[in-house]
C-alpha cells in the first residue's frame, strides 16, 4: 500500500467528520419567516374563558368575534383588517448551516445574527412572557386610541399586564384588572402601586380594590418576601378606564406589540356604521402609542410576504420601516405609509372610495 493510498484512507474519514460537524453544529444566527395573518374583524375559536356579558358567539361554529364590545352598538360589515405576524426562531434554537442556507436563498425569509434578535441568556419562557405583556398593553392602547378617534375620553389606570405562576396573585388577580387602591391608598401609576405592595410588613395581607369587567372588587393577598420586599407576582402596566367595555380576543400564542395599529382600526370599524375598508382586504403592522403614533416593528419584509400570500389588497407600513419595506416583494398589493392611526384611517377610507386614489407612500 502506497503512502498516497494510506493518506487518502486517513483523510477521507477526517473530511467526512469535518463535514458532519459543519452541517450539524448550531451557528449563532436566527431566522425570520412569514407568519400567519389574522382578520381582526373576524372570529376566533372560543377558549371557554369568555370576555364579558357582551361576548358574541356564532352558533354554527362555536367561535367568538375577535373584537368584543359591551355597552355600545357594534357594526359587523364586509372587508378585512389583517394583523400580520412573523415566525422567529426561538431563543436557544441556533440554526445549522443547511437551515441557514435554505433561509438565505428564500427571498421571503431572513437571517440575522443571533444577538440581534435575542438576548444572550434569554429563555423561551422569558420570550413568551415579554410577548404576552406587550400584547396586552398594545390591546389596551389600541382601544384607547380608537375611542379617542371617535371623540370619547379615556382615563389611564394601573393594569395587571401579566400574572406569574406559583405566586400569591395566581388565581386571584387576572390580566386586565385595573387597580384602584392598595390598603386604602388610591394608586395612579405602576411604580406607586409597586412601592405600596413592597412596603407591606412581613406577614400582613395586602388589600387591593380593583375593577374587573366593569365591576368593582376587593381582594386580599398575602405577599411573599423576595429580597426583603413583599411581592404578589403581578407585572404592572398602564391600562385605561373606558366608557364601555371593549376587548380583543386573540390567540394567546401570538405575542408582541406590533398589532396595535390594526387593533385600533378594527375597533374603530366595529364601532362605526359601514365598512371602513369598503369590502377590501387591508393588512398592516405597527405599534401604537397613546397619542396614536405608529411605531416601527421587526420583520417587515416577512409580514409583507405573509399579507401578499393571503391576498391582501393594501398594506400599512410604519414610516420608520419604509426603507426595508421597499425591498420586499409586494406583488399587486399597495404599500401605504402609516404615520398615525388617524392618517391610516383616512388612507383606508380614500382607498375604499377609489382604489386608484393617491395615498401616502414609502416612496414619497
Amino acid at each position: 500500500m502506497t503512502q498516497r493510498t494510506i493518506a487518502a484512507l486517513v483523510a477521507v474519514p477526517l473530511l467526512l467528520a469535518l463535514f458532519a460537524v459543519a452541517v450539524f453544529t448550531p451557528l449563532p444566527y436566527a431566522t425570520y419567516a412569514p407568519g400567519l395573518t389574522v382578520d381582526v374583524l373576524g372570529t376566533t375559536e372560543d377558549d371557554g374563558k369568555g370576555s364579558g356579558d357582551g361576548e358574541t358567539e356564532t352558533e354554527e361554529t362555536g367561535e367568538v368575534e375577535i373584537i368584543q364590545v359591551d355597552g355600545h352598538e357594534v357594526y359587523r360589515d364586509e372587508g378585512q383588517l389583517r394583523m400580520t405576524t412573523v415566525f422567529v426562531s426561538l431563543p436557544g434554537a441556533e440554526k445549522t448551516l443547511p437551515e441557514l442556507i435554505g433561509a438565505w436563498f428564500d427571498e421571503d425569509r431572513a437571517v440575522y445574527p443571533y444577538d440581534a434578535v435575542h438576548d444572550e441568556d434569554e429563555t423561551v419562557e422569558e420570550s413568551r412572557r415579554t410577548g404576552a405583556i406587550d400584547m396586552v398593553s398594545s390591546q389596551d392602547q389600541a382601544v384607547a386610541v380608537a375611542l379617542e378617534e371617535l371623540g370619547y375620553q379615556v382615563t389611564p389606570a394601573v393594569m395587571a399586564a401579566y400574572i406569574e405562576k406559583d405566586t400569591p396573585a395566581q388565581g386571584v388577580l387576572e390580566v386586565g384588572d385595573l387597580f384602584l387602591r392598595v390598603n386604602g391608598t388610591a394608586v395612579s401609576t405602576p411604580d406607586q402601586m409597586a412601592e405600596l405592595v413592597a412596603a407591606t410588613p412581613e406577614g400582613d395581607p395586602v388589600e387591593i380594590d380593583l375593577l374587573r369587567d366593569g365591576e368593582k372588587r376587593t381582594v386580599m393577598l398575602l405577599p411573599e418576601q423576595v429580597d426583603g420586599q413583599a411581592r404578589v407576582g403581578v407585572t404592572l402596566g398602564t391600562g385605561y378606564r373606558f366608557p364601555f367595555e371593549v376587548s380583543v380576543n386573540i390567540d394567546a400564542q401570538i405575542g408582541g406589540p406590533s398589532a396595535g395599529l390594526m387593533f385600533s382600526l378594527a375597533i374603530y370599524d366595529a364601532l362605526t356604521p359601514g365598512a371602513l375598508t369598503g369590502g377590501k382586504s387591508v393588512a398592516g403592522t405597527g405599534t401604537i402609542s397613546a397619542d396614536g403614533e405608529v411605531g416601527p416593528i421587526g420583520g417587515i419584509q416577512q409580514k409583507i410576504a405573509g399579507a401578499r400570500r393571503d391576498g391582501a389588497d393594501l398594506f400599512l407600513v410604519p414610516e420608520d420601516n419604509c426603507a426595508d419595506a421597499l425591498g420586499a416583494e409586494a406583488g399587486d398589493m399597495r404599500l401605504v405609509r402609516a404615520t398615525t392611526m388617524h392618517e391610516a384611517r383616512l388612507a383606508i377610507e380614500a382607498y375604499a372610495e377609489d382604489p386608484d386614489a393617491k395615498l401616502p407612500s414609502c416612496e414619497d
